[in-house]
């Protein structure tokens, strides 16, 4: 791990134990607004979450354990992973381009917050990191593990050079690789307990399917301008909960196209942020001549310590977007906080570091 990740995994670190000592979430007439922990424990996971997995059906030391459970595994079976282990899949992913596939309703576990466990981790250091864990089928679970990619960067001088005046646009720009740390094309997947970092494209990519949860993670380092996703949407819906983010370019983002949609809520957006925190992508982005942004959204109860815009909707939803009991901290109104057209409602937020009242 290069020096500049350490430093910048430290900062973000010290940023994540900074916020037990911040506010998530107030009360005013007798309504919540911002996040707040429910019974199953923390925002962000970790020590005090409830349902950390501390065994399995099958157990993995070492990769080519791993690669056997993963492959042996049965629906409704669990690989474990023990929290002192350590996995550098680097070599493996970049001469194999190896991906670990979990099969259809199998977890793939490590015991992230249990008598102090760190979790297990998974890292590659192979700027070539196309994907790290991909769901074969449904209702996989991957939960309190450590994933951690090769890119924490921004490269903002790349972006401008690709964007810029003079510059070869996608041509160039993609000639630099990009990272995934999670996918599925299928519906269900769960991610819970987990610190995903440095992936340059997104820690996770739901592709296609209905029913995902994304919640109690710490997600952080995905901010590679122009991707740079905590979670990102193409045709596909989710709820998103109970979550710690923090140098992001986007932490939730989606391309907008039809199907596409998530809810959001009980999340801390913690406080440093390349550009606006939940995004939704319009028709004019994927230049295909609507005004589309997704079908439905609701994004409520969040808490958004970045001074970035929280809350930007491209477009028009096909249904609605309703963004509600948020508490915007750094942000005096409403114009500040969310951007939107059409069929997007914004109503009873709290806004500044200390409000008296929501509007």
């Amino acid at each position: 791990m290069s020096l500049r990740f350490v430093l910048l995994l430290n900062l973000s670190v010290l940023a994540c134990h900074a916020a037990a000592a911040e506010p998530t979430w107030l009360e005013i007439d007798g309504a919540v607004y911002g996040a707040r922990p429910d019974k199953r424990g923390p925002i962000g996971g970790g020590e005090g979450y409830t349902q950390i997995v501390t065994g399995g059906d099958h157990v993995a030391k070492d990769l080519e354990a791993l690669l056997k459970a993963l492959s042996e595994a049965a629906k409704g079976q669990v690989v474990f992973i023990p929290g002192n282990v350590e996995i550098d899949l680097t070599a493996r992913i970049y001469i194999e381009k190896l991906v670990l596939e979990v099969p259809e309703g199998v977890t793939l576990a490590g015991d992230r917050g249990h008598q102090g466990s760190p979790g297990a981790l998974l890292a590659s250091d192979a700027l070539r990191t196309r994907l790290v864990i991909r769901a074969r089928g449904p209702q996989v679970r991957i939960t309190g593990l450590r994933i951690r990619g090769p890119n924490p960067k921004r490269y903002l001088d790349h972006h401008r050079r690709a964007f810029g005046p003079g510059g070869e646009g996608n041509s160039y720009y993609y000639k630099f690789p990009t990272q995934v740390g999670i996918s599925t094309d299928h519906d269900e997947l769960e991610v819970d307990n987990c610190e995903i970092s440095g992936f340059g494209h997104a820690g996770i990519v739901l592709n296609k399917g209905t029913g995902h949860r994304i919640h109690h993670n710490f997600i952080h380092h995905c901010q590679y301008n122009g991707l740079g996703y905590g979670v990102a949407h193409d045709v596909a819906a989710s709820l998103i909960e109970g979550n710690l983010f923090d140098w992001n370019r986007h932490s939730l983002a989606g391309t907008g196209r039809p199907g596409c949609g998530y809810v959001a809520r009980h999340n801390v957006e913690l406080g440093v942020s390349l550009s606006h925190c939940f995004d939704m992508h319009g028709g004019r982005d994927r230049r295909d001549g609507t005004e589309i942004a997704g079908t439905s959204l609701e994004i409520y109860n969040n808490t958004f310590y970045a001074p970035q815009t929280p809350v930007a909707i491209r477009g028009v939803p096909e249904q609605k977007c309703e963004v509600h009991h948020n508490w915007f901290p750094k942000h005096a109104d409403r114009q500040r906080a969310v951007r939107a057209a059409a069929r997007t409602s914004v109503f009873s937020n709290a806004y500044g570091p200390q409000p008296e009242a929501a509007q």
